[in-house]
């Protein structure tokens, strides 16, 4: 991968998680299910394990409406691992701020570029301690 393809894919990549940023500020549900493959694996910041777009998209229809309410999260890539040139580990730094303060989770976000398009593959919210 040359230099300039390497940006390119970088500002692809970042796209998506911006997109997931506005998706969730924005309680966007079909926005948000549409980052995902069909096969997609999800694991919640609470721990649900969800296989596969539908239950992606039941999950989120049933939580993000009015999850928002009183809230902003912002997304910021952290770190890009290319496992291969259409394949990335992406490390994102979450900060869920409400008047009562900001939580700050470590989501990572296993992208494949499907068709000239990176979706979310695999994805693991976890929640900061300490």
């Amino acid at each position: 991968m040359t230099t300039t393809q390497h940006d390119t894919e970088l500002a692809a990549i970042a796209q998506v998680v911006a997109a997931v940023e506005h998706a969730q500020n924005n309680e966007l549900p079909e926005d948000f299910v549409a980052l995902f493959r069909a096969d997609a694996v999800w694991t919640t910041g609470g721990g649900e394990r969800l296989f596969g777009r539908d239950a992606i998209g039941a999950f989120t229809r049933r939580v993000l409406p009015g999850g928002m309410a009183g809230a902003t999260v912002t997304f910021e890539v952290e770190h890009v691992l290319f496992i291969r040139p259409d394949v990335a580990a992406v490390k994102v730094l979450q900060t869920y701020r409400t008047a009562e303060g900001a939580d700050v989770g470590t989501p990572l976000f296993v992208m494949s570029k499907e068709d000239g398009r990176w979706l979310l593959t695999a994805c693991q919210n976890t929640g900061v301690t300490g």
